[in-house]
């Protein structure tokens, strides 16, 4: 069995284990198909995936979908397609929710029989008012005291539909009095007339999740029900549920901290919003924070879940530095990504003691780190390419690129002089005329040949066009769980959160790569194909890492 850092969660299903060596562990991850799953979901499937797999057990994917309302097949099926992506396989099998209502409809009229379940008239905001606060009771319905027969009789037409939305709810009979404001009397079913996209237009009232919930995992054999903290306050009713309707063995609820990035919005609902107002490119614009936008920017699922697992598991609430995923990514592909030169903003240089009908190769390694990764030929000619920024006609202090009556090794090549610049009318470089030393190829100086500069360059005849897109953090906020009064998170979107830059040059070989390699463009950052526009590049991450530092 792989080995898996242990953590409070583990510590309570290890004492599980001793009182019940033959308890088999098993989890579920129950998303609500309302929107995709984004870097947060990552740490619930993360923890409910691998709890399963270190006790050899199973874990579910159920699909969260008792809100007809805000449901969609699209994000069933991203959803699948996300936890398939991270290796996340449902062992246990994939459910819906909606397969349970006919049990749940059966449940709810049994506590109605007991005497533990009331319909009630009040409306939205009655309930509210009635509801009390954090320092006073509430106040029972008028409607609590009706006869279970009574109950029953309303609640069957309820589900026959003799009621409009809204004009009554089915409500658990616990204690208006109680200090957790979820037990005074919940709501457990309410009437909703709109069709299912699994039952369509079967059901016309449709059960809470505080009690649906635990009846899927009830009927489903959960044991170790594993979810986030703000459920916290919810687990007495869960337990009330279970309790009451008799089922055994019970699933217990754990919760967890939530996973805060920082810089990040996790609110589906404004993620949604982002998408429908068109301020980023669809759900799965690269600077989004769901697992389809990772995905696309270039993240892998192996950096995710070492993004994850350093967060840690634990109840404290924590911010996480956005800084350690990249971290994550840098350090996984400084290792595998495969090297490749591309020119962001091309300058020509013209090497004028270099014949023009000459060409040549030189070897450059595909990845310095792993010299099982092989080489590749890269071809030299007279006229080159070399990035606007390793050249400077007024240089600043240590500046030891290109510039005039200077030199510089070109990668892998010569060593080469400025020798002239020819500029346009309007004062920009045309072409930067240079000499090269014919004695220092294939990066060996020549006797005493040394400079301190090195900049990587393209054969001007040989390279190809593509367009990169260079992506920041969408937000400026650091903490967006600490914005000021009056502000909304709109207000500190970044405006400069992607830069396209068109016409930039590369080695042609770049265009014919696999789907889904992904490349360090030296001395630039980690970089991968995009899946939406043709020969554009998608930068995952900068070569900078300061997060160590931090």
């Amino acid at each position: 069995m792989e080995e898996i850092a242990s953590n409070f969660i583990h510590d309570i299903i290890d004492e599980d284990l001793k009182k019940n060596p033959d308890l088999k562990v098993h989890t579920r991850f129950p998303p609500e198909p309302n929107g995709y799953l984004h870097i947060g979901s990552a740490k619930a499937i993360w923890i409910n995936s691998q709890t399963a797999k270190k006790y050899g057990g199973l874990f579910n994917l159920r699909y969260d979908d008792t809100n007809p309302t805000k449901e969609d097949d699209e994000y069933v099926q991203s959803i699948y397609e996300d936890l398939m992506w991270l290796g996340a396989e449902p062992t246990g099998g994939v459910f819906y929710g909606s397969d349970y209502f006919d049990q749940c409809y059966a449940y709810a009229e049994q506590l109605i029989r007991d005497g533990l379940a009331y319909v009630c008239d009040l409306s939205t905001d009655e309930m509210r008012a009635y509801r009390g606060t954090l320092t006073e009771p509430g106040k029972n319905s008028p409607y609590r005291d009706r006869t279970p027969e009574e109950n029953l009789d309303l609640f069957r037409r309820m589900k026959n539909g003799e009621f409009p939305d809204g004009a009554k709810t089915l409500r658990a009979k616990i204690d208006m009095a109680s200090p957790n404001m979820n037990l005074r009397d919940p709501a457990i079913y309410r009437i909703v007339h709109t069709s299912h996209h699994r039952q369509g237009n079967k059901w016309c009232i449709y059960p809470l999740y505080d009690f649906a919930h635990p009846i899927q995992d009830a009927l489903e054999g959960i044991t170790h029900s594993l979810c986030s903290i703000e459920f916290e306050n919810h687990r007495p009713l869960y337990d009330w549920v279970v309790e009451h309707l008799g089922f055994n063995p019970r699933p217990h609820q754990y919760e967890f901290a939530r996973l805060n990035v920082t810089n990040t919005v996790m609110s589906k609902r404004y993620l949604r919003q982002l998408v429908e107002t068109g301020l980023v490119d669809g759900w799965d614009d690269p600077r989004m924070p769901t697992l389809c936008g990772l995905r696309r920017r270039g993240y892998t699922p192996a950096s995710i879940f070492d993004f994850v697992a350093r967060a840690g598991v634990a109840k404290a609430y924590s911010n996480v530095d956005y800084e350690l995923l990249e971290h994550c990514i840098r350090e996984e592909l400084n290792a595998t990504a495969q090297r490749r030169i591309v020119v962001l903003h091309p300058v020509k240089v013209v090497i004028t003691n270099y014949p023009a009908d000459r060409t040549e190769t030189f070897t450059l390694p595909n990845n310095p780190q792993d010299p099982a990764a092989g080489s590749r030929e890269v071809v030299f000619s007279r006229t080159l390419y070399v990035d606007a920024e390793d050249f400077s006609e007024n240089p600043p202090p240590k500046f030891f690129r290109l510039r005039p009556g200077g030199e510089v090794r070109l990668m892998g090549a010569y060593i080469v002089r400025c020798e002239e610049v020819v500029h346009r009318a309007d004062g920009s470089v045309e072409e930067i005329r240079c000499t090269a030393d014919l004695e220092t190829g294939n990066g060996n100086p020549a006797d005493g040949r040394k400079v301190k500069g090195t900049i990587h360059w393209l054969s001007a005849a040989h390279a190809a066009d593509i367009d990169v897109m260079l992506y920041g953090q969408l937000f400026e906020i650091e903490n967006v769980s600490e914005i000021p009064e009056g502000k909304t998170y709109s207000d500190y979107l970044n405006v400069d959160s992607v830069t396209r830059i068109t016409g930039a040059k590369a080695e042609p070989g770049l265009l014919t790569e696999p789907e889904g390699t992904r490349f360090q463009f030296v001395r630039i950052g980690y970089f991968i194909k995009d899946t939406k526009y043709p020969n554009t590049y998608n930068r995952i991450v900068g070569l900078k890492d300061s997060y160590p530092k931090k």
